[in-house]
């Protein structure tokens, strides 16, 4: 993956303290200006799916009224040809307008995961309640 530009600092960061989160994490930016993170998650951490659930709502579909400019989703090289989740799965998150910068997605992530985002009691979902 790619050297981190500066500024990623604060969105790569925060990324490193959430649950499943592997290393390294990668980041960069396209030709017109809007940028990229790819990341690999342990699928088997216990947390690992409510991670992807949490980040697919805030940066796909927070609101109606209150869409950000990112897309949060899976890639993966052909799995016949490489293997399976475990290693080949990852997790990119993408700008749509170069005005929307990383340390902006830093911000909406820091205010609405769990908090402190590196404990995993924080992370307790309403099934755990049941």
């Amino acid at each position: 993956m790619s050297k981190p530009l500066r500024e990623f600092a604060k969105l790569l960061a925060f990324l490193q303290r959430v649950p499943a989160m592997k290393q390294p994490i990668g980041s960069g930016r396209f030709e017109d200006g809007t940028w990229w993170v790819k990341f690999g998650l342990d699928i088997h951490h216990p947390l690992a799916w409510q991670v992807v659930q949490e980040l697919g709502c805030i940066l796909n579909y927070l609101s109606l009224e209150e869409r950000l400019p990112t897309v949060f989703m899976p890639v993966s090289p052909a799995p016949y040809l490489n293997g399976g989740p475990e290693n080949f799965l990852s997790w990119v998150i993408e700008s749509t307008d170069p005005s929307f910068r990383p340390n902006h997605a830093a911000r909406w992530l820091t205010g609405r995961l769990p908090d402190p985002v590196d404990d995993p009691s924080q992370w307790q979902s309403r099934d755990d309640d049941e």
